[in-house]
């Protein structure tokens, strides 16, 4: 217990210095960002009408536009709109979206690849669009449950000039923004199973926005797209629908609001972005093209391309949204903003105001930079040499980088005061303006790589007291293991004869020719050997042949079921084999799957050498929730019906159901369970060496408690494959099947191989076992890979605490099966471990029982979670540190707690069948004493 409070202390600590709020500038913009950095303005409270008309003469540019129109469509990825590698998108996708591509062939839409940063989740790509800032990597914990956005934003910015503002769609602007909304219509983004109703509760109220004349600003976020993508992947046979429809929206808006405004004297913009993009399974979260790959679709009442490659074959980045949208509209660009505007959406306007946008961007980006690098002192740079009017550009400015940043902004500076003398005097020319272009973007273009790029400062110090609280319990663990499996050995020397010891295979004999037929592929020559190598054995050999086999096989299966990490996911494998067969190949192994697991445990049951009848009780109460589970498949497998309310119904009455049954199990079995009482028992050499000497009446309590753990551990794993088969994506459920026959087969041949193998090495191998199964089932180590659909089954509506618990269950189904599987474990090993030593108590045997089963699955992931986190520390300033390794980290810290819940479950079921049992040894210790007298 201390190795681990002091391990979660560790982690706690590092991550808090490792993962700490990103550092932002306190206040927001005002009438001082329309001067020169080095300007010193006193901020006054100014009305919002005197405010508007105070920024429209400082700002120098005439505002575009006089109303917006954000329209979110959540999860499009660009691609499908825009095409890629300069090709236009499928005839299926433009097919789906016709008017919208009819406005880019017209140049009325311009479109851009805008990449977002990872993480690709809703809550900090919303952020990004509208402050222009890059936020923390543990955004995407925070997405869950957004807190109201305090640093300066684009709608902070409208409401102070007295904008109003109308939202529709995704509740996640109500919690960003609380109050700023006149008028609003929220609904919850977490809802995957609703793809219809989520977006025509947006629609519903479009005609009647569009109408009125007294916002400002609408907001549409539409989930229904993402949705589809969660529940059916980019192929869905619902995603070209769902393009129709927004594609309607679109026209909709662009021939109520845009087409008809030149005769009005208020003018709207249509812009339509998406967060985020989506892989081929539908999810997003990390940092590959097609999650980072969003839409950003201009559309106004001017042409801004002349022809379809102009419009669609450019691109951006996200955060450049937030200065383009404020400068078009009057409004100082947000304090944090790490974007530059996009310059062709400035082409109505003159040189000189296209040239006042960039300069008061570069003001901006400067103040930041100011803020950042203390040092930073340009007013007394030499920039002599810089001043020439060809413009230096960037290959000039080298050194140091505030030298650099210093060299470049001072460049655009000359330029522009250059500029400014030539308008004066009417000499200027297209060069001129062209090299002052460059420029400004010269300087924007190195100043908004390197805000967005620079790691968050993180203090070492902090770091490595983490790293040393996390090593100190390694070590911790590795001491109790290494005293544990010292009394192990001591006690099967004094109990066991050597020729006992020496009986069974070895370990890597077994693992040799394991590998042996794994590479040849069981040819005729070494199948015909292998039989004589059995045929050489005693049955015990022929069963741990039997287990091999099955271990090798399923874990080749296993393989190549999900082709695993990001280079291979294109490649063939079964998954995507069976998927092109059809749903009616899935569901019929999903069902047959389901029946053979049922089959399974019904056997693993009557195994147990109890009362017929009680085994018969137990079978029929195993059966109960199999049956729900197989009518649940049969039913409700389809993926577009899984959200009605009898499909919910009955996947809530299946998780009553095995909740209580756990529970009651669990709690009543150990007192409840039939102990055998015939002193002519034979079974008694099943369970215990020749050479153990205990009294009859403990041994009957031994055994009953063997038998015990095992039946609860048959319904710890049993339940937990249920509970997988109703979660898990159809075509997961044979690997489920298959992780619990290696699982089986390894603990037979460990229970078969007697006391030869270390009991260390056994649960080493079952547990990494679990940890291979994670990939098995298609995880990986991005964020993308979640199935977040699996995790709203059975729920009526959205619940952070259920959906979460449940997105857990599905992502480490596989470790936590390992774990479980420990119980059986227990079971089924030496019966050493079971005896008691004279005048020795249950503490004893409590020990022997879950030391191993506990301690070593907490020391394999306590070095794991050691390694990485030196590994991270070491990389905390590498380029790829957001998007690849925190993912991973975040990955190893959940499989921590998994490991820690595992463990918790053995521990307290190892405990409690103790604390029973020695309760009932102790009252027939009093019954007998009483016949006695």
């Amino acid at each position: 217990m201390a190795a681990v409070i002091v391990q979660m202390v560790g982690v706690s600590v590092f991550m808090l210095g490792f993962f700490p709020v990103k550092p932002t500038l306190s206040g927001v913009s005002g009438p001082e960002s329309f001067h020169q950095p080095d300007h010193v303005i006193h901020n006054l409270t100014t009305p919002p009408p005197h405010l508007k008309s105070l920024y429209r003469e400082l700002s120098e540019i005439p505002p575009s536009f006089d109303r917006l129109i954000l329209m979110v469509i959540d999860g499009l990825p660009a691609e499908f709109v825009l095409g890629k590698d300069g090709q236009p998108p499928s005839k299926a996708l433009m097919d789906a979206m016709p008017y919208t591509q009819s406005l880019l062939k017209s140049g009325i839409a311009i479109g851009y690849h805008a990449k977002a940063a990872p993480p690709t989740v809703t809550m900090p790509r919303l952020k990004a669009m509208v402050s222009g800032a890059i936020g923390g990597f543990l955004d995407v914990a925070f997405n869950f449950n957004t807190q109201a956005l305090l640093d300066d934003n684009l709608l902070g910015q409208f409401f102070s000039i007295g904008w109003k503002m109308v939202m529709l769609g995704d509740e996640t602007w109500l919690k960003l923004f609380p109050g700023l909304f006149t008028r609003h219509d929220g609904v919850s983004s977490f809802y995957v199973k609703d793809t219809v109703q989520v977006d025509q509760n947006v629609s519903r109220h479009l005609g009647y926005e569009l109408n009125r004349d007294d916002w400002d600003l609408l907001i549409l976020h539409y989930l229904g797209l993402d949705h589809v993508g969660h529940v059916g992947g980019r192929n869905s046979v619902l995603m070209a629908p769902k393009l129709m429809e927004m594609d309607e929206v679109l026209k909709m808006i662009h021939l109520n609001n845009i087409v008809p405004q030149h005769d009005v004297k208020r003018e709207t913009l249509l812009v339509v972005v998406s967060d985020h993009g989506m892989t081929d399974n539908g999810n997003h979260g990390g940092s590959s093209f097609e999650e980072t790959d969003s839409l950003v679709l201009f559309i106004g009442p001017t042409k801004y391309a002349s022809d379809y490659a102009s419009a669609t074959q450019n691109t951006a980045y996200q955060v450049d949204i937030a200065p383009t949208l404020a400068l078009l509209f009057g409004v100082p660009i947000p304090k944090n903003n790490v974007g530059v505007l996009i310059t062709k959406i400035f082409t109505s306007l003159t040189d000189d105001q296209q040239l006042r946008a960039l300069e008061l961007n570069s003001w901006q980006l400067f103040r930041l930079l100011e803020a950042q690098l203390p040092g930073l002192f340009c007013r007394s740079f030499d920039y002599d040499g810089f001043s020439d009017d060809q413009g230096s550009g960037i290959s000039k400015c080298g050194g140091a980088i505030d030298e650099m940043f210093c060299c470049l902004y001072i460049n655009a500076k000359l330029l522009h005061s250059s500029w400014k003398f030539k308008t004066v005097s009417r000499f200027m020319d297209k060069d001129d303006h062209s090299s002052l272009i460059g420029a400004y973007h010269d300087f924007l273009k190195a100043a908004s790589e390197w805000l967005s790029h620079r790691a968050t400062d993180k203090p070492v110090n902090l770091l490595a007291y983490g790293v040393a609280a996390m090593i100190s319990s390694c070590v911790i663990l590795f001491t109790m293991i290494f005293f544990l499996c010292k009394e192990v050995d001591l006690r099967e020397k004094k109990l066991l004869s050597d020729k006992n010891r020496t009986q069974g295979w070895h370990l890597h004999e077994i693992f040799t020719l394991g590998v042996t037929l794994l590479v040849v592929s069981f040819p005729a020559e070494t199948v015909q050997s292998s039989v004589s190598v059995i045929k050489g054995q005693n049955k015990k050999g022929y069963f741990q042949m039997c287990s091999l086999f099955v271990l090798l096989v399923s874990g080749r299966i296993l393989r190549g079921w999900h082709q695993g990490g990001v280079n291979w996911t294109n490649l063939p494998d079964i998954s995507k084999w069976l998927e092109q067969a059809g749903s009616d190949h899935i569901k019929l192994i999903h069902f047959g799957t389901g029946l053979l697991l049922i089959s399974l445990s019904l056997f693993g049951i009557s195994l147990l050498k109890s009362k017929r009848n009680f085994t018969l009780v137990v079978q029929l109460a195993f059966s109960i929730p199999g049956l729900l589970v197989l009518q649940h498949i049969m039913k409700y497998q389809d993926s577009t019906s899984t959200a009605s309310r009898e499909a919910t119904l009955l996947v809530q009455s299946i998780y009553v159901i095995l909740g209580i049954m756990t529970v009651g199990i669990l709690t009543a079995l150990p007192w409840l369970m039939p102990v055998r009482i015939s002193e002519n028992c034979s079974s008694w050499t099943v369970y215990f060496p020749m050479s153990v000497s205990i009294d009859n009446q403990n041994k009957y309590l031994l055994v009953g408690l063997r038998d015990c753990v095992y039946l609860i551990g048959w319904v710890y794993l049993y339940f937990w494959c249920l509970l997988q088969m109703l979660l898990q994506q159809p075509i997961n459920s044979m690997p489920i099947l298959l992780l619990l026959l290696q699982i089986l087969a390894s603990m037979l041949s460990f229970s078969i191989g007697g006391t030869h193998h270390k009991q260390w090495v056994e649960v080493a191998a079952i547990y990494y076992l679990g940890m291979a199964g994670h990939f098995g089932l298609g995880n990986s180590n991005t964020l993308a890979t979640i199935d977040v659909a699996g995790a709203f089954i059975g729920l009526s509506s959205h619940s952070t605490l259920l959906s979460g618990i449940l997105m857990f269950i599905i992502t480490y189904a596989s470790p936590m099966l390992a774990l479980l599987s420990m119980v059986i474990y227990i079971s089924l090993k030496d019966p050493i471990s079971f005896v008691i030593p004279q005048n020795a108590d249950y503490g004893h045997i409590l020990k022997m029982m879950i030391g191993c089963p506990c301690l070593v699955p907490l020391c394999l992931n306590s070095v794991l979670l050691t390694a990485y986190t030196i590994v991270l520390l070491l990389m905390r300033n590498h380029l790829f540190v957001w998007s690849v390794f925190s993912p991973k980290y975040l990955y190893v810290c959940a499989t921590t707690v998994c490991v820690y819940v595992g463990v918790l479950i053995v521990a307290v079921t190892g405990f409690y069948t103790c604390l029973v049992f020695g309760m009932r040894r102790k009252r027939q210790e009093d019954h007998f004493g009483n016949k006695l007298d």
